[in-house]
Parts: C-alpha cells; structure tokens; sequence
C-alpha cells in the first residue's frame, strides 16, 4: 500500500545524515513519492552598520545557501540511479521553515535527524520538539546511528473508556493511522511488531486513602480489576476492528504482541521501549483536553525526552497547526 507521494527528508551534510537518507530513498522508491532533500541554514541578519537585505547581507546570505546547496547535491548524487531527488536550502528558524515548506507544498511525510545536542542528555532538541508538536504530517526522527533495518517497532495507542462521541471517533481514527503506520514500517523491515496501552484506575489511590471512607481492600482490587478488563476490551476490539478492515493483511500477518501496562505513559512507555530493545516508537503527540493518557503534549515531550530510539510522531485526522505561511 502506498502511503506517501511527497516526501521531505531534512538532513545536514556528513555521515550522521546516511541513516535518514537512505530510509528516504527506499521509502520514495516503493511508494513512487517525489523526493526533496533539504536543510535549514540560519538566517544572515545585519550586522553594525549594514543594513537587513542589504547588499553585503544579501551577498552572504546567497553564499550560505550555495555552499550547502552543493553539499545536498553531492549526498544526493549518490542516490539519483535509484529515484529523482530534488534539492532545496531554507533559510531561517528550522522548525518553522520546515512546516511552511509542508505546507506551501503539501509534503505528507518529514524524516528528520534528531539535533546534535552532546551537552543535554536526551535525542531530540528543542526545534525537533516543536517539529514533532505541530507539523501537520507525520514526522520520523532517525536516530543519527539507527540500523539499516529495524528489529521491533512500539506503536503506542489510547483507549479512553469514557469519551464523547466525536472525541472517540478522532481518537479511534488516531489509533488507526499509529498502528497503521507501525504494521507497514514492520512489514517492510521483518520487524516485530509490539502494541502498547498504559492505562490507570483513577479512583484507586481515593479508594485506598479513604478521601471519602476507606473501601474495603476486595473492592478496591474488584474496581482495578473492572477498569482493568474494559481497557483491554477496547485494545482487543482496536486489534479487531483493523484485522478486518481492508488492506489489514499487514497486521494480521505480524501478530502483533500486546502490552496492557498499569501505570502512566511517561513511565511506563520508555521502560518498555528500552525493556524489548525497540528500534522506533510509533505514537501520538497531540494534547486532549481532559483526558490522562499519552497524547497529552507534556507527556509525549516527557516520554521523548527518555527514549534513544527513532520515533515517528503521528497527528489526528483535522489537526491543524499554528504555524503560518506569514514570516
């Protein structure tokens, strides 16, 4: 199944940038997608007595651009008897260069480097956060030292026992396209495929500290037993409703293994990324309001500041996001 028709793989010059690049090529190559490799340069602003767009600003500015124009075409040569890439250098602050470049040109797929931050002790920066919060398309960050091919992919999906309607129907739709997305990345590397739900009974620790009068220990079990056994059901019913969809023989084929983990997502998702020695998580990034779970945006941005695998970061049908074309 194709998923993609154009892609945008944002890398800089030198070897950290092969692992991204060559996932691009196959990807474009099997889906037939229209490839661009870009980077994002900083923007040349004037210094003491020259004045912004000036010529010397324009001059240098121009220059930048060229230079690393011609470090993109020399990484792209060697890919170019496999599919057409096209080249592109933005100027100014990354993530936002690279959300309006998706949306002057309608890009369904960002892969992406991770930034170089040695002195922090986490994979993804500050513009990578942003990118993965409000791009409109789905973005895969690439670990700069990732395989060529992936052992086991984690999709990270949310069943909500009680929710509206219409919040159910996004959130039933964004557990879809996660484990969609997950099934065909394991298919085409022979990956394993590992499904996770973290869930928690609310009203477990009021029962227990007797907030309103101490419930007797069997109740309080038989309560996390019941909420227990509804969001298993809902996993279940997730499990079934995509095996029997069309184009579900990807999911049927991987036989996916479940992970019904007690706890909190920003716990309990990097513990078992790091537990089955996952290659990529798949997940969501955007906030619900009112709703504990995974796609609260601080818990996302907890659980990818824990995690050194790739990670794709998925968005629900409608989202729309807050970066404009206006500079």
């Amino acid at each position: 199944m194709k998923r993609f028709s154009d892609i945008l793989v944002v890398v800089d010059s030198g070897k950290a940038a092969q692992p991204a690049l060559e996932r691009a090529v196959a990807l474009a190559a099997s889906n037939q997608a229209t490839l661009t490799v870009a980077s994002v340069v900083p923007r040349v602003t004037a210094g003491i007595g020259m004045p912004d767009g000036g010529p010397i600003s324009g001059d240098l500015q121009a220059a930048l651009v060229q230079s690393q124009t011609e470090k993109l075409e020399a990484l792209a040569a060697a890919y170019r008897d496999r599919v057409a890439i096209g080249t592109k250098v933005l100027a100014g602050t990354p993530f936002l260069q690279i959300i309006r470049e998706v949306l002057r040109h309608g890009r369904d797929l960002v892969i992406k480097v991770p930034e170089q931050r040695a002195w922090l002790d986490r994979l993804f920066g500050s513009d990578d956060m942003h990118l993965m919060r409000k791009c409109p398309c789905p973005v895969w960050m690439i670990k700069p030292k990732a395989s060529r091919a992936y052992r086991r992919i984690l999709a990270a999906v949310d069943i909500a026992a009680a929710q509206p309607d219409e919040a159910a129907r996004a959130q039933r739709d964004l557990n879809q396209q996660i484990l969609g997305m997950a099934s065909a990345m394991a298919l085409a590397d022979f990956a394993e495929l590992h499904v996770v739900h973290v869930w928690d009974a609310v009203g477990e620790s009021l029962m227990r500290q007797g907030v309103f009068n101490r419930m007797p220990e069997e109740d309080v079990h038989a309560y996390v037993e019941s909420v227990k056994r509804q969001h298993s059901a809902g996993l279940d019913a997730l499990l079934r409703e995509l095996s029997s969809s069309p184009g579900a023989d990807a999911l049927n084929y991987l036989k996916p293994t479940k992970h019904l983990v007690k706890g909190w997502a920003r716990q309990e998702i990097p513990a078992l990324a790091r537990e089955i020695g996952a290659d990529l998580v798949v997940m969501g990034t955007v906030a619900r309001t009112g709703i504990p779970g995974l796609f609260m945006g601080n818990t996302a941005e907890t659980i990818l500041n824990q995690i050194d695998c790739s990670v794709m970061a998925i968005k629900p049908p409608g989202f729309a996001t807050p970066v404009t074309l206006d500079e």
